[in-house]
C-alpha cells in the first residue's frame, strides 16, 4: 500500500512538473505577419510588421518601409536596430513594414536598353509597377490597419537603393526619408544616375531627409556613383544629404552598420 501511494505521489509530481514546464514555454512574438493581395501586381505580398513594445492601437506612429523585407533577409536585424535606437536614443516607437520578395530584379529595376542585361535578367524592368503597388496599394494598407503620422521612411540596398533613388528622383513625396545603401546605379549603364540633375528640376518642393552610404570595399564604381549621387541631390534646396562611406565595409557587410550610422546621425544620443 506503502508503495501505491509513493507511486502516485511521484507520478502527480512528474505530472506537476511537466504542466510547469509546458506552461513556461510561450511565443516570442514582434508583430505581426500579413498577407496584401495586391491587383497591381496580381500576386499575394507578404509584409512582416515589427511593431513597437506595448503598442497602442490609438496612437500615431512613424513607419518604415524595408525592402528585402524577408524574415530570412533584412527584416529581423533591422527591427532589432530599432528597438535598440529606442533604448537610450532620441528615437520614438516605429512601426516597420517588411516587404517580402518574389521576384527582386523584375521589382527593383526601371527597363534597360543594355542587351547584355535583357538576356541575363529576363524578368528585370517593372518598377514602375512596383512603385505604383507602393503607392496605392501598400501605402493605403498600412494606414488602414495602423494609425501613423505621416513620417514615412524608405530603406533600400543594392537593387533595392535603386528602386529608392528612382522613387526619389520620381516621386520624393511618396516618402519622407530615403536611406539609400549602395545603390546599384550602373543599372542601364547609369541612365537614372546621368538624368538625376534633369529629374531634380522637375520637382519643385523637396523636403525630404536621404541619407546615401557606400562601402569603402566595395567596387569603385558603385563607390563613385553613389559620391556622385550625393553631390547631385545637395544642389537642390531644402534636400537635405548625407553621404557616408564607410571604408571598412564592402557589399555584403554594409547595410546593418549603415543603418545604425544613419540612426546615431538621426537620433542622437541622450546626455
Amino acid at each position: 500500500m506503502k508503495n501505491l501511494i509513493l507511486c502516485v505521489l511521484m507520478l502527480f509530481s512528474a505530472l506537476t512538473a511537466f504542466s510547469q514546464n509546458k506552461n513556461e514555454i510561450k511565443p516570442l512574438n514582434i508583430g505581426e505577419i500579413r498577407t496584401l493581395k495586391s491587383a497591381v501586381l496580381g500576386e499575394e505580398r507578404t509584409l512582416n510588421v515589427y511593431l513597437p513594445h506595448q503598442f497602442d492601437k490609438t496612437k500615431s506612429y512613424p513607419v518604415i518601409y524595408l525592402l528585402d523585407g524577408s524574415i530570412d533577409e533584412d527584416f529581423l536585424h533591422i527591427a532589432g536596430l530599432v528597438q535598440f535606437f529606442k533604448m537610450p536614443f532620441k528615437m520614438p516607437d516605429f512601426i516597420v513594414v517588411g516587404i517580402a520578395n518574389v521576384d527582386r530584379k523584375r521589382d527593383f529595376t526601371f527597363p534597360t536598353k543594355v542587351a547584355e542585361l535583357k538576356k541575363d535578367y529576363p524578368t528585370t524592368g517593372h518598377s514602375e509597377k512596383f512603385i505604383r503597388f507602393l503607392e496605392t496599394e501598400l501605402h493605403p494598407f498600412i494606414e488602414k490597419t495602423y494609425k501613423t503620422d505621416g513620417t514615412k521612411y524608405l530603406i533600400g540596398q543594392s537593387l533595392g537603393g535603386l528602386l529608392a533613388t528612382e522613387i526619389l528622383l520620381k516621386k520624393p513625396k511618396m516618402f519622407t526619408h530615403y536611406l539609400i545603401v549602395s545603390p546599384s546605379l550602373w543599372w542601364d549603364d547609369e541612365s537614372l544616375l546621368k538624368d538625376a540633375k534633369n529629374l531634380l528640376e522637375k520637382q519643385t518642393e523637396m523636403k525630404n531627409y536621404v541619407y546615401i552610404a557606400v562601402g569603402g570595399g566595395e567596387h569603385p564604381v558603385m563607390q563613385k556613383d553613389a559620391r556622385e549621387l550625393a553631390e547631385t541631390l545637395q544642389t537642390k534646396k531644402d534636400l537635405k544629404t548625407d553621404f557616408l562611406l564607410l571604408k571598412d565595409e564592402n557589399h555584403a557587410t554594409i547595410l546593418h552598420q549603415s543603418i545604425n550610422e544613419a540612426f546615431k546621425k538621426l537620433f542622437p544620443y541622450k546626455e
